[in-house]
């Protein structure tokens, strides 16, 4: 998968701030075609703390949840840990991974904020801007504030920041701990929370942040052995 990335990378956190700013404003929080999702990707990343990071993608088919395809790739990071800026010490190294896919995604579902983040501009807006792809993020805490949503599977309540509408609290398993879903690009939140259910026949998390979430720490464990 060929993949273009026209801005340098930021050197420092002022700079990475900045861009977040730059980007913003091109992030499409809707579907600009119907949409028809016959592959869907999971990314997930790690990193120790001697600055190396690991980056994990599989391709499943949407219908039967089979692996279609994985991808990894191993880099360095010195870029500093900032709340807020995770995606200028991981996505370099998801982008060499996302270079070695045969296959093209339709999907991308990153382990990740979008637009639920202080700049509304999370890992997942970014991945979907460099890729041009529809993509949104599903993470495993709220930022922001959201009112409990109801125990049943599929029972959900807005996340806002700043009184704005960012995201959603997604309960994909009866009486467990929900998820929150917020969009990166090319897609509205409506369909994004319906392929997390479709994703979740099982568990909490969708089954591609959970193969991704494994891969990842295998490479992590290999890494330090």
């Amino acid at each position: 998968m060929k993949v273009a990335n026209p801005d340098p990378w930021p050197d420092s956190p002022e700079e990475a701030i900045a861009l977040q700013d730059r980007l913003r404003s091109r992030v499409l929080a809707r579907n600009p075609r119907p949409p028809r999702f016959r592959t869907v990707a999971g990314l997930d990343s790690a990193y120790d703390e001697d600055g190396n990071v690991v980056a994990a993608i599989v391709v499943l088919d949407t219908e039967t949840l089979e692996t279609v395809e994985i991808a990894t790739a191993r880099g360095r990071t010195d870029f500093p840990y900032v709340p807020g800026l995770l995606s200028f010490r991981e996505l370099p190294t998801t982008l060499l991974a996302l270079e070695k896919l045969t296959v093209t995604p339709d999907l991308f579902i990153c382990d990740s904020q979008g637009l639920a983040h202080p700049r509304r501009f999370g890992f997942a807006c970014h991945l979907g801007l460099v890729t041009g792809t529809p993509t949104f993020g599903v993470a495993k805490n709220a930022w922001g504030q959201y009112e409990t949503p109801e125990d049943e599977r599929g029972s959900s309540s807005e996340i806002t920041i700043d009184g704005d509408p960012v995201g959603r609290a997604l309960r994909t398993r009866t009486g467990v701990k929900p998820v929150f879903v917020s969009v990166g690009h090319l897609i509205d939140l409506e369909t994004a929370c319906a392929h997390v259910l479709s994703l979740t026949p099982e568990f909490r998390q969708p089954e591609t942040t959970r193969r991704a979430d494994q891969l990842c720490r295998q490479l992590l464990k290999e890494l330090a052995a």
